[in-house]
């Protein structure tokens, strides 16, 4: 931690921002040094990313000050934020895919010499980057061609590229291993001890306490709070994140479990998936988890024919499934919330509206025309009951929050009848207080008879969560704990990593 005195590195005070109808942001402000990771926290909706669009040149501020090095400065544009050393590293990678990395390092930078461009000094400056970074990236290879954690790497050295000394690292670990986030971490304090500011932006507080030195708080575009984070516990910072106290992390239930709903049999496909069989009862939470790459999602897209196995068998309520297609899926009673629910169960351009009438076309529908009052009225009994926040039935889905988002792709698949649903990582970039209310919902489902498979790599929640636990390694079910109130994080991975 940098001593007190000593002039910080950015200083954003009094930053106030208005869209339409909205005040994004009200008397907001951050304080960064040199050498220092500071957290930016928050519920959906809590104004950091406007926050950081400000700071980064794509917003302009209505008001407030912004100084650099004790500096007061104007950002114009974010190819200004660049010039006076702000780089911001997105969850959605800001990589041209079909580029090389060398060509991704130096877009817009490149040197001639006579009118040609000098490859092999790139090449020289790209592996000496990538030394310092203590990775191994060939400089020629395609982008797209590389996994997401090394993309990453690339990113950050894009950003020392162009002698960033600020930069924001917004849900840097959301689709990295526990060994990917390891070698992050080491690159974040290697950054630090050259005197490099990291502004982090996460939902998962494990990690600030691992990495970040101060937290900033904001709620309602406001600033709540800023403390050292070795002052803080988990529960004072969530907490100060939803602006009241929560009994616990994870709602408590009574399990009211039922007859076998879900049965699959020898499911098998290459060797992603081998001989798996699993059952899941009425009203029953059972958590499939392991290691990235031990078949958990594989095996769901199985149950949600979005995949066919090479063998195997799926019945619900005791009818035998054929499943060609994701069709045949939701034809019986099966529905899945994906991992990836942006590009995989919502159309960003549709309406909320248009999103939720999708999969429930046949009977929202006569004689090929749509029942618009019919459709408004079954989602309004789902804005009413799941608490969707949206401004109305017709507003973007693209605009809505991560929690509001997963919140539509429940309505539509409780609209289709669905007895039993596969959510495939639940709360993955939702806050806190939206987690907390996609607990609850999962619960009342639970309750309700509903047959759940929840998908997940976060321990605390399928600890907090399920009712069974089966945990997967290397294609195959490796165990099952069935005494969760007991179980530990320890047992889990003993299991995973066998």
């Amino acid at each position: 931690m940098v001593a007190a005195g000593n002039v910080p590195l950015l200083e954003m005070d009094g930053i106030d921002k208005s869209f339409p109808g909205v005040r994004a942001l009200v008397d907001a402000r951050l304080t960064l040094h040199a050498g220092e990771v500071v957290a930016l926290l928050g519920e959906n909706g809590a104004g950091k990313s406007t926050l950081i669009k400000v700071l980064s040149g794509a917003h302009r501020p209505d008001a407030g000050r912004i100084r650099i090095d004790g500096q007061e400065v104007t950002i114009r544009s974010p190819q200004h934020a660049q010039r006076l050393g702000i780089s911001v590293i997105y969850q959605e990678l800001n990589l041209v895919p079909t580029l090389t990395v060398r060509e991704n390092l130096f877009l817009g930078r490149e040197k001639s010499r006579g009118g040609f461009f000098s490859k092999r000094d790139e090449r020289r400056r790209a592996r000496e980057l990538f030394q310092r970074l203590q990775v191994d990236i060939d400089p020629e290879a395609v982008c797209r061609s590389l996994p997401v954690a090394k993309q990453q790497m690339v990113e950050i050295a894009k950003a020392l590229a162009q002698e960033a000394r600020i930069i924001v690292m917004d849900e840097p670990t959301a689709a990295l291993t526990d060994r990917e986030v390891e070698s992050l971490f080491a690159v974040i304090r290697d950054l630090k001890s050259h005197g490099i500011g990291i502004i982090y932006v996460s939902h998962r507080l494990a990690e600030v306490f691992q990495i970040c030195d101060r937290a900033v708080v904001m709620r309602d575009g406001k600033h709540v709070a800023t403390e050292r984070v070795a002052d803080l516990n988990r529960q004072r910072l969530i907490e100060l994140m939803v602006g009241r106290k929560l009994d616990a992390e994870f709602p408590k239930r009574i399990t009211n479990v039922g007859a076998q709903r879900l049965v699959a049999r020898g499911l098998s496909r290459g060797r992603a998936v081998r001989d798996v069989s699993l059952t899941v009862r009425r009203g029953e939470i059972v958590a499939l988890t392991g290691l990235v790459g031990s078949g958990r999602t594989e095996v769901a897209r199985m149950l949600f024919g979005a995949d066919r196995p090479d063998a195997g068998q799926l019945s619900v309520d005791g009818r035998q499934l054929r499943l060609r297609s994701p069709r045949d899926a939701i034809r019986g009673g099966v529905c899945m919330l994906s991992e990836d629910r942006k590009t995989q169960g919502l159309v960003l351009a549709l309406s909320v509206r248009e999103n939720f009438g999708l999969p429930n076309l046949p009977h929202l529908s006569v004689a090929g025309f749509v029942r618009r009052k019919l459709e408004r009225l079954r989602l309004g009994h789902y804005i009413r009951s799941l608490g969707i926040r949206v401004a109305n039935t017709e507003q973007s889905v693209r605009n809505l929050s991560g929690g509001n988002q997963q919140k539509v792709v429940l309505a539509k698949w409780l609209e289709a009848n669905s007895q039993v649903l596969l959510i495939d990582e639940p709360t993955r970039g939702i806050d806190v207080a939206a987690k907390y209310g996609i607990y609850c919902l999962m619960n009342d489902l639970a309750a309700a008879g509903i047959a759940i498979l929840m998908i997940s790599s976060e321990l605390p929640e399928v600890l907090g969560m399920s009712d069974r636990i089966l945990v997967m390694h290397e294609g195959r079910i490796a165990g099952e704990i069935t005494d969760v109130a007991s179980a530990t994080q320890e047992q889990v991975l003993a299991l995973a990593m066998r």
